[in-house]
Parts: C-alpha cells; structure tokens; sequence
C-alpha cells in the first residue's frame, strides 16, 4: 500500500474538526445577529485565513517569514481596483491600466483574482529567495515587506500613496468569509499530506539527510511559498471587503506582528494550533477591546488605558511560551479520539522527519 492513502487514514479527521470550529463560530454569528459580533467573527475568518497561510510556509519549512504580510496588501488592493465602480477609480487611480480602470466586478471575483496575482508575486519573488536559508531568509522576507510598503505607500497614480482608497464592496454576510478559511485550511491540510509537503517537512528537520535522498529543497520552499502568498493575498481581499476602505499602513508592522503571534501561541508547526492560536487570542484582544472602552461598576467607570492591547498580547505570549514552548498545542493535530497520528503527534511527519508507516 503507498503510503499517501494511510497517511490521509491517520489524519482526515484533523480538517473535519478544524472546519466544525469554524461552522461552530458561523452559527454563533448568526444566531446572535449583533451587527459587531458579527464583525468580530468575520475578523475570526480573516485571521484563520493570514495565520493558515503563514503556517503553509513558516511550519512546513522551518523559516520565519517577515514578509508575508505584504502579500495581504498586494490581494487588498487588487480587489479595490477591480470592485470600485469606474468612476471613482478615474478620479483618483488615473494611472492603472485602461482594462482594471473600467472594470467592476463582483466581489467574489475580486478574491479570487486577488489570491492569484499575490501568488504570482510570490512565485516570481520566491524564485530569488528560496534558496537563501536562516536568518538571511528571514531578513530577505522583511525586506520584502518593506519595498512592497514603500511602493504602495508612494505610487500615488496607482495606490493613492497614504491616501485611503474608498468605495470597496462592503460585504457584511457571515458565510463568504467562512467558506474561504474552510477552503485555506483544506488546501493547507492537502499540501501538508502531498508529497511535496512531506519532503518540505523532511527538509525542516533533516536538510542535509533530505538533500542528500533527493530532495529539492529550494522547489520545495518555492510551491509552499507560493500557495501561501496566494492565501496571503486572498485574506488582504477579505480584510478590504469587510472595511471598505484600505491603506498601505494597514500591512505592516502591526499585522505581522499579530499574525505571527497567533501562529507562534497557538503551535507553528502545526495546522491546528494556526487555527486554535486566532481563536484564543481573539477572544483577548476582543475582551481588551471592550475593557478599553470602559465597563460600568457599580457607578464607577473601568477603563483600561489605550495600548494595553498589544502589552498585554505580549504578556499572554511570554506566559504561554514559557510553560508550552512548542504552543498550545505542542506541535500537535487535533485528531478524532479513536485516530492515531504518527508517533510524535504531527501531521504527518515525527519530529526526525519520518512519516507515519502503513
């Protein structure tokens, strides 16, 4: 028997459950029908979407990326210049090509034409960044970013430069943002049981044994970084969908640092702790959200002083690595009680870079 089909046997339940999470969050909205819960679980669903995405490249390869972030800004504005009706882009975007300036579709079009341009650039850009490793991929990743920022935030025939580009479909329904992260979390668990993914997860743990069997390490890093760019840039959609609106600033520092924080709590090197990591520090940041604006006690006004939020996320960060280096999960699948992963618990691969036996 090949060994695809016992992997798929061991870890099917893995998706199933993660998707249960979110249809559970879905329902929630729903059933709640608050206009800002809501919104809370719709920010849930991008989040899901930024953090998958991360795990694609940072968890199967191995090396932190600083960069992915400005794949977001790339889908978010792909989406804007292909949903805002014609008249507002000829006022303000004069000089983006004469097919995008009269073009007005639907948003749903506008997601996917924007996971395939981010993942265009991604491929393009991972071609030359690949096969650098450690610490100088991970600054190559950062500079990434900041060019990505700099262009956007400067280009103002194109972009707006630091003006704010308005007139972006608002979308407010609950179920276009969940069926997106169930597809992001599918196509993340398929490519962590496809052959590449596997080599990629050898490479991380073993590169000179992988290597030495036949492995390409640099294709292999290029495939995830380019399905991982493509997530990226469909979540960036997602995000000006749910606003409206969208600048440069939205795409740095402040997101990178989020998303890498909830991958990071939550467990890198696995799909459930990418998930699991959004959920839990969602629900702080929104528990801060709300002690920010101040909670009434018997007459008295509590309010926590503004930027408490990211000190406090910090905190949360410190503790929760400290007793769970490896996050919440430990590295680990959430599996059905009756299914068994490999030995250490992964998916699929052990720690040594050996795949679970048939």
């Amino acid at each position: 028997m090949s060994e695809r089909p016992s992997i798929l046997a061991q870890t099917w339940t893995t998706p199933v459950i993660l998707i249960a999470i979110l249809a559970a969050l879905a329902l929630a909205a729903v059933l709640v029908g608050s206009g800002p819960f809501n919104q809370t679980i719709i920010e849930i669903f991008i989040r899901v979407v930024l953090v998958v995405g991360l795990y694609v490249f940072i968890g199967n390869s191995g090396v932190i990326s600083f960069g992915h972030i400005g794949f977001t800004c790339l889908g978010a504005y792909m989406t804007a210049w292909l949903t805002i009706l014609p008249a507002m882009k000829k006022s303000k975007l004069k000089g983006l090509p004469d097919i995008i300036l009269n073009a007005k579709l639907h948003y749903s079009l506008g997601l996917i034409a924007a996971a395939v341009f981010a993942a265009v650039c991604a491929y393009l850009i991972g071609k030359v960044l690949m096969r650098l490793s450690g610490i100088a991929a991970s600054i190559a990743t950062f500079a990434v970013l900041a060019v990505i920022i700099q262009v956007y935030s400067n280009w103002d025939s194109v972009t707006g430069a630091q003006s704010s580009v308005v007139g972006i479909p608002i979308v407010r329904v609950i179920w276009p943002y969940f069926i997106c992260a169930v597809v992001v979390v599918i196509v993340a668990y398929l490519h962590a049981i496809s052959r590449s993914g596997l080599a990629l997860r050898a490479a991380r743990d073993e590169a000179t044994a992988a290597a030495a069997s036949g492995v390409d390490i640099p294709r292999e890093r290029l495939i995830a970084f380019t399905i991982s760019g493509a997530m990226m840039g469909l979540g960036g959609a997602m995000f000006a969908h749910s606003v409206g609106v969208v600048t440069p600033d939205t795409f740095y520092l402040g997101l990178t640092f989020i998303t890498l924080s909830m991958l990071v709590v939550g467990g890198m090197n696995s799909l459930s702790g990418a998930v699991l990591g959004v959920v839990v520090l969602s629900i702080i940041i929104q528990l801060l959200r709300w002690l920010e604006k101040g909670v009434d006690l018997g007459g008295t006004v509590f309010a926590l002083p503004l930027g408490v939020q990211e000190i406090a996320i910090g905190v949360v960060m410190i503790v929760i690595l400290m007793y769970r280096p490896t996050g919440l999960t430990r590295n680990r699948e959430l599996v059905w009680p009756s299914k068994r992963l490999s030995a250490a618990g992964r998916l699929p691969a052990s720690a040594d870079g050996t795949t679970a036996k048939t």
